[in-house]
């Protein structure tokens, strides 16, 4: 049998792809089913924004999985009724949930193609790559996320035909030069035997280039490892991670997760989704320790303090900007000394709580600093949404004064009016009235 053979027998087997009742027609059927509404690009922790077209240049890590875990993943595959491909499948699915990809996990891999052993030692192209999807949904067990996988896994195995160019063809994508259409994870496990080039008088060998070739943003493969008799030595494999989004240390991390994880999975395989822990000692350590370590000395002195002490270092530098406008910290520091002088000539004392309202604009700023200059704690308060919807201030133990701007919304950021400002019993919660029709359009300020 010659190569042309096989090309031409699988395509009196797939038939017309138009003809509804061909092989061809019913497993691209299959796979529109299965892939509809899958995510066109997986979310991954990339260090970079994906460019417009791909560079194909990647970080190569490897990794190994010791013996005594590659014992008990296949238990838990016997187990589970699975393959060793499905468990690693399922714990690969898990850990980019985790690392935020969703619940909707679509994951490339490839057959052999070689089904007949007529095939065995033919040259030729028989590798067909097909799409598994798993869903995540529920917060499932690792056992259950087997079953989903299992599922998912002997439906692909049972429509392998359709070549996967054709298949894309057929679901039109969104096509972009920067991903790999339908998954951008690749999981291989090569459980077939290795391929020997007996050449009489001469002496063949592999050569690699020393660059690693990333054609998908993850590429994971892995093969096994058995000792003497037979029983099993481990995992070897490596993942190589595309260089447009991932630094090398990135990649590194990913591989040190996967690999940790499927020991723990191996001892627990009964672990929620939710409840896998990704991160190690040192990460722990790192984000609640040592980010966390924020202790500073606090200078003994008030905001107001502080606030004048950069007012006297830096007086023209910008202290606020928003929609165009801009403050220096001398002219906020101005404006903010009105306010306050204005809250006392009307009786704000110690003791007494300021509710300013205003929209979130340098009006807010400077009121809220002014209320400090004048007396302290503020209780700030949102605009409402509505219009006509009462503005309240809860009861203090004292009067309560409140600072509104007349319209902050339409206002001139140059206006320099005086705020209403309202003083209250302290006997119930107060309203402010609706603002009367001849109030001025422009914005108040101090």
């Amino acid at each position: 049998m010659q190569y042309a053979d096989y090309a031409l027998w699988q395509r009196e087997l797939l038939g017309d792809g138009d003809d509804p009742e061909s092989l061809m027609a019913r497993q691209i059927a299959y796979w529109r089913r299965t892939l509809e509404g899958a995510p066109e690009e997986l979310a991954l922790p990339a260090d970079r924004v994906r460019p417009a077209a791909a560079g194909y240049q990647g970080h190569a890590v490897p990794f190994r999985v010791p013996a005594e875990v590659h014992a008990r993943l296949l238990e838990v595959a016997r187990a589970e009724g699975v393959t060793l491909f499905m468990v690693l499948h399922a714990s690969l699915a898990m850990l980019l949930s985790r690392l935020g990809a969703g619940d909707d996990i679509p994951v490339g891999s490839a057959m052999a193609g070689r089904t007949d052993e007529s095939l065995d030692d033919l040259v030729g192209y028989f590798v067909n790559t097909f799409v598994l999807r798993t869903d995540l949904s529920g917060d499932p067990t690792f056992r259950e996320a087997l079953v989903r996988v299992r599922e998912a896994g002997l439906g692909a195995f049972a429509h392998p035909d359709v070549p996967f160019q054709r298949l894309v063809e057929e679901l039109a994508p969104v096509r972009s030069m920067a991903r790999h259409p339908l998954f951008q994870v690749m999981l291989l496990l090569e459980n077939t035997a290795d391929a020997v080039l007996e050449l009489p008088g001469a002496t063949a060998a592999g050569a690699s280039s020393g660059l690693a070739v990333a054609k998908f943003d993850l590429d994971v493969s892995a093969a096994e490892v058995f000792d003497a008799q037979g029983a099993p030595a481990g995992l070897r494999g490596g993942v190589v991670g595309s260089a447009d989004l991932f630094e090398a240390a990135t990649v590194a991390r990913i591989t040190e997760r996967w690999t940790r994880l499927l020991a723990t999975l191996a001892d627990d395989p009964g672990l929620r989704l939710s409840r896998l822990d990704v991160l190690d000692e040192d990460e722990r350590r790192r984000m609640l320790t040592e980010w966390n370590a924020t202790g500073t000395a606090v200078p003994d002195t008030t905001v107001v303090g502080l606030f004048d002490a950069q007012v006297a270092r830096t007086p023209d530098a910008t202290a606020l900007e928003y929609d165009g406008e801009r403050l220096t910290y001398a002219e906020l520091d101005a404006r903010a000394n009105r306010l306050a002088r204005h809250l006392a000539a009307r009786g704000v004392g110690p003791e007494q709580v300021v509710a300013t309202v205003f929209e979130r604009t340098p009006d807010l700023v400077v009121a809220l600093l002014g209320v400090i200059k004048a007396v302290p704690p503020t209780c700030p308060s949102t605009r409402p949404t509505r219009p006509s919807a009462p503005r309240t201030c809860s009861p203090t133990p004292g009067p309560c004064a409140c600072s509104a701007a007349a319209d902050c919304a339409t206002g001139s950021a140059s206006s320099a009016s005086t705020p209403t400002t309202r003083t209250a019993s302290p006997s119930s919660s107060w309203t402010i009235p609706p603002r009367p029709a001849n109030w001025p359009a422009s914005t108040a300020r101090p």
